[in-house]
């Protein structure tokens, strides 16, 4: 049981004792799910207005394509903007200023006059406002969790799965009723929900309770170190017994009476009472750049670059695969919607496997990252339709299990850490867009050498197996890091030397106060 400690009124944030695994995160995870449905399931959603863009600005499909291009790489390239404004304003704000601009670049786009037009406003505008949207949200969900948060984020993640199942048919029906573009337009008026959703992220602040310590009154003080004195055969009083009054009295914390040093012991009483408080939360960083000279998060970017090689070209080159063996065009459709379909059983199912206890999750990735390697190898050696449809199914199923967990899993300790989630998100992010913007076109070029799709699957699939080396070398990389820390630690210890101690009571002072007068009697005698 998790036990609430404050609620702060001006931010609405909850402070907790430790991670709640549920409460009000369970509302941030539907949330979650409405904005993966708003963005993503958007984006992979355009596709039915594509044939219209071509016919009302007469252009090819290739310069249609970018549009999503360009916005795919806009929202990747600015995630560390997403994670700089979230710390310096918070995931709720970022969140809804990003559903606004979602929303205002789609309207804005139901009125352009070319395809530039469609560049700027979905491309720049809409791109920026998915960015704004997506990753402080999955970041403030998995602050919520702890045990259940690979369960959690995979189950909320099949928004997106969910989406292009509802939006695609839905737009499509809606087209032919009032046209393409106020069918664009009402999209960007339901994209508004991704503002609702922002203000549904309550912050979060996890605090350890604190033992407060009673502190004894200053008269006890003052009457312990009298009695000491008098023990010592030294009172305070007594001029001839060696002590200094101006040291003895006024060094006792929170003593006023000796006049000469009133405001210095005030100020020290001050102080203690300070220091007994709470303490300030330390200042969070805007950007974490500590987490670039971690190893293992070095390795884990890695992964996430080559990895994201293999994620588009099913989705892209399947139709196309499938009509050039033969198969008619609904069946074609058939087998993108089963993948979609076993997308969301395999992220359900990474979700469930990631939660149990003990295991270890970075391990559990490299499996599937493998097997993926293998689905997409698969493609081009497979024949007909029930071939394609088994190989669709598998390939669904795996890209599930990693697409629903390879951002989550940069909490665990095996990566970078829950503290640093956030920043290391927005790195992370930044790095795989380099892949989706050189991914599709690089593709493309290998089709139209080789004049033949399973080139594209084979390029996919060298970058899959790339990114499983890269992930082997996380966690050998997170323990060698921690070693060299360690034994950075101590040299730097070793380096700097002990502290120099301060006396533990001032009456030994004055015990060698009094005896360097008698001797200095003596001699003078």
């Amino acid at each position: 049981m998790t036990v609430k400690a404050v609620k702060m009124p001006c931010t609405s944030a909850n402070v907790y004792t430790k991670v709640p695994d549920g409460g009000w995160g369970w509302t941030v995870a539907f949330a979650f799910f409405v904005v993966e449905a708003l963005t993503y399931g958007i984006i992979k959603s355009f596709g039915v207005f594509f044939n219209d863009l071509m016919e009302s600005f007469d252009e090819t499909n290739s310069r249609i394509s970018w549009i999503i291009s360009i916005c795919v790489f806009v929202q990747t390239f600015t995630a560390p903007l997403s994670t700089v404004l979230s710390n310096r304003f918070g995931h709720r704000l970022v969140v809804m200023a990003g559903g606004l601009l979602v929303s205002a670049g789609m309207v804005i786009a139901s009125f352009a006059r070319s395809v530039v037009d469609m560049y700027v406003t979905i491309g720049v505008v809409s791109g920026l406002g998915y960015c704004l949207s997506f990753l402080p949200t999955v970041t403030i969900l998995s602050q919520y969790f702890d045990k259940r948060r690979s369960l959690v984020t995979a189950v909320a993640s099949t928004g997106e799965c969910f989406a292009v199942f509802s939006f695609a048919p839905a737009i499509t029906a809606l087209k032919e009723q009032i046209g393409w573009r106020y069918s664009m337009l009402s999209v960007g008026v339901l994209q508004l929900g991704i503002t609702a959703c922002g203000s549904l992220l309550r912050p979060i602040v996890i605090r350890e309770q604190e033992e407060v310590k009673a502190q004894p009154p200053e008269e006890s003080t003052e009457t312990k170190y009298m009695l000491e004195n008098e023990q010592t055969c030294t009172s305070i009083e007594s001029i001839d017994s060696g002590v200094d009054i101006t040291t003895s009295p006024s060094n006792v914390p929170g003593k006023t009476k000796a006049e000469p040093k009133s405001e210095e012991p005030k100020q020290q009483g001050q102080n203690l009472i300070e220091n007994n408080s709470t303490p300030p939360e330390p200042k969070t960083k805007l950007l974490d750049f500590s987490v670039m000279r971690d190893y293992s998060f070095i390795c884990y970017a890695f992964f996430g670059l080559f990895a994201t090689l293999g994620f588009f070209a099913p989705s892209l080159y399947i139709i196309p695969l499938s009509r050039s063996l033969g198969i008619g065009k609904d069946h074609s459709a058939y087998i993108l919607s089963a993948m979609a379909i076993a997308e969301v059983f395999g992220r359900i199912f990474a979700g469930w496997l990631l939660n149990k206890k003990p295991i270890r999750k970075i391990f559990i990735e490299l499996i599937c990252v493998v097997l993926l390697s293998v689905a997409l190898v698969a493609f081009p050696f497979a024949s007909g339709f029930w071939g394609l449809m088994i190989c669709s199914v598998y390939f669904g199923f795996m890209l599930g299990t990693v697409a629903g967990t390879h951002i989550p899993l940069l909490a665990e300790d095996d990566v970078v850490g829950i503290e640093r989630m956030s920043s290391a998100a927005g790195v992370y992010v930044f790095i795989q867009s380099l892949a989706g913007l050189a991914g599709p076109p690089l593709a493309g070029v290998l089709v139209d050498t080789t004049k033949n799709y399973s080139s594209a699957f084979y390029s996919c699939a060298a970058g899959m197996v790339l990114g499983a080396v890269f992930l082997a070398l996380v966690r050998p990389c997170k323990t060698g890091l921690c070693h060299h820390q360690q034994q950075q630690q101590q040299v730097e210890e070793s380096t700097a030397g002990p502290p120099p101690e301060l006396p533990d009571d001032f009456i030994d002072m004055d015990i060698g106060k009094a005896e360097n007068l008698g001797k200095g009697s003596d001699s003078v005698v």
